[in-house]
């Protein structure tokens, strides 16, 4: 920790603290994770997940190191737009345009591909895990504390973990689950983006519960599309088989013709030259 001056804390949970930092030579902005090593076992997991995971909408892990006082330090990217639940409650009830929804939820569905496609499950995908760049046009998908890796794609997860908001109906049934649990907290995500609201709320945990599993929401305005209306609708199925998967999902010809925004300007110049597959470069 030498190497670097601690600015303001940012946010503390169950696992540790989270601090604003810079380095005192370059002056460099990091987010660094302080956590008791009493949850190393959890921690080291996330630490070598983030090592496996080098994409434009996954947060970097550029450096983690054990300090004094039994505290396990890990230094991450840090994203100066703040996460995005933070950008909805700025939004004080206006809307956001569709473009900018479908903007960001694009690539924080390509960061969930290359996630899934290393047959890892986030398990905690939620707007406060989802940070954006300065210019609030990057969307970064951060934190993955409980993730899991899964031995195969058919392998399901046992587990009981997740934030209650998004929370899969298989989750709170206690059922076993695989990655088509991030695709119902990506729902959740999309709708929150729509309206500024969870999906499914209640007065207790059980309540909550109760309206997850039967699955019925407050329909978003009229005034976006049809296309993301009925994917949001297709994100809530009840049934994991019924949902569609992360590839499907950007196979959809309204985001798919997104994609090409957000690939680096080399890939961009030969998909518009040459008509490339996309999917062969970035994901």
């Amino acid at each position: 920790m030498d190497k670097y001056e601690i600015i303001k804390m940012i946010g503390e949970g169950a696992f540790g603290k989270v601090f604003l930092a810079k380095g005192k030579v370059d002056n460099h902005q990091s987010v660094i994770k302080e956590i008791n090593l009493t949850k190393v076992k959890t921690t080291k997991k996330e630490v070598i997940l983030l090592a496996k995971m080098k994409h434009p909408n996954i947060v970097e892990k550029p450096l983690s190191f054990l300090a004094e006082k039994n505290k396990l330090y890990i230094v991450m990217e840090y994203c100066g737009g703040g996460d995005l639940m933070r950008r909805i409650n700025m939004q004080h009830g206006v809307l956001f345009d569709e473009d900018q929804i479908l903007a960001w939820f694009v690539q924080i569905s390509l960061g969930l591909k290359h996630i899934h496609d290393r047959k890892v499950l986030h398990r905690d995908i939620k707007a406060q895990n989802i940070f954006l760049s300065n210019n609030g046009m990057v969307a970064k998908l951060g934190d993955f504390g409980i993730a899991r890796m899964l031995n195969n794609t058919m392998e399901l997860a046992r587990t009981c973990v997740g934030t209650p908001y998004y929370l899969s109906p298989e989750i709170c049934e206690n059922r076993p689950y695989n990655n088509k649990t991030d695709i119902w907290s990506l729902g959740c995500v999309l709708y929150e983006l729509c309206t500024l609201k969870h999906p499914f709320e209640g007065n207790s945990l059980h309540q909550l519960v109760l309206n997850i599993c039967r699955g019925h929401f407050i329909p978003v305005s009229p005034k976006y599309s049809y296309d993301l209306r009925i994917l949001i609708s297709q994100l809530f199925k009840i049934s994991p088989r019924d949902r569609p998967s992360i590839n499907s999902i950007l196979k959809k010809p309204f985001l798919e013709k997104r994609i090409t925004n957000y690939l680096p300007p080399e890939v961009s110049f030969l998909c518009c030259c040459q008509n490339f597959d996309t999917s062969l470069f970035f994901f």
